[in-house]
């Protein structure tokens, strides 16, 4: 039986552990018991104007492990807060379905709502069944604009494995307006269970930006401005789940801490 991933306090339990990020090299590293994150990204180009918005790509970038070396404990949720110097607009974009991205492969989602992309990247996730190796699979990602309704925007992140069994994986994003002093935009993520819970995310890098033009007008999918010299992201709460069914308990840990990224006022 493969090795408990994180310590259990008891069935249904929290282990919530809040801790600042600390810096190597680009990364900022969050870790509780046996956990790590790893997160990076940053927004380009890093020279932007003080007052004025001007259209950006967002670059976001992560790593999970486990420090004993065994398969990591799978994401489940993500609340994230971003600056706000920056802001999204959907203005004009066509907008895809949820619906329309389940038991889809990369290909298919593409020919579905291929005019509503705004991202792209790639990911890495293990599936580990009981008394065997894990198996490593690598994915392309794509950002879906879901569109923006009731003061909410939604973001549809595909991915398709084709380990155990070919299957789409889509993580919904909502994102709204907040107004919490240095934050401004406040997402939550469900990340859906991978493999009937044998799946884990190990890493992604996933880019978000989108220039368009509606009503001849051209527009930024995602537009920033740099006030004061950095950007801010809170981690509110990330939230991992040991999904191994064949465990007496089932235990859940929490990392939250905060990513600062520089970027350069001008004008």
């Amino acid at each position: 039986m493969r090795k408990k991933l994180i310590v259990v306090l008891a069935l249904g339990a929290t282990l919530a552990l809040a801790f600042a990020a600390v810096s190597a090299a680009k990364w900022s590293i969050f870790q509780a018991g046996n956990l790590v994150l790893k997160a990076d990204g940053g927004v380009s180009p890093k020279a932007l104007p003080k007052k004025s918005y001007a259209p950006v790509t967002v670059n976001v970038k992560g790593e999970v492990s486990d420090k004993t070396g065994g398969h990591p404990a799978a994401i489940r949720e993500a609340l994230i807060d971003f600056d706000k110097n920056g802001k999204i607009d959907t203005t004009g974009l066509p907008v895809c379905k949820g619906s329309q991205l389940e038991a889809r492969d990369t290909n298919s989602a593409k020919r579905v709502c291929g005019k509503t992309i705004v991202g792209k990247g790639s990911g890495k996730i293990e599936i580990a069944f009981q008394e065997q190796s894990p198996i490593a699979v690598n994915a392309p990602i794509t950002v879906f604009n879901g569109g923006t309704k009731g003061g909410k925007t939604t973001l549809y992140i595909h991915t398709f494995i084709t380990v155990p069994v070919p299957s789409a994986v889509v993580t919904t994003v909502t994102i709204k307006k907040v107004h919490k002093g240095r934050y401004g935009l406040s997402t939550v993520s469900k990340i859906p269970v991978i493999a009937g819970g044998s799946g884990s995310v190990l890493s992604f890098n996933i880019e978000f930006g989108k220039k368009y033009t509606y009503k001849g007008k051209k527009r930024s999918y995602i537009e920033a401005r740099c006030t004061d010299g950095h950007f801010n992201a809170k981690v509110i709460k990330a939230i991992f789940k040991d999904e191994d069914r064949t465990a007496p308990e089932n235990g859940t840990t929490t990392l939250s801490g905060t990513v600062i990224r520089p970027c350069t006022p001008k004008g």
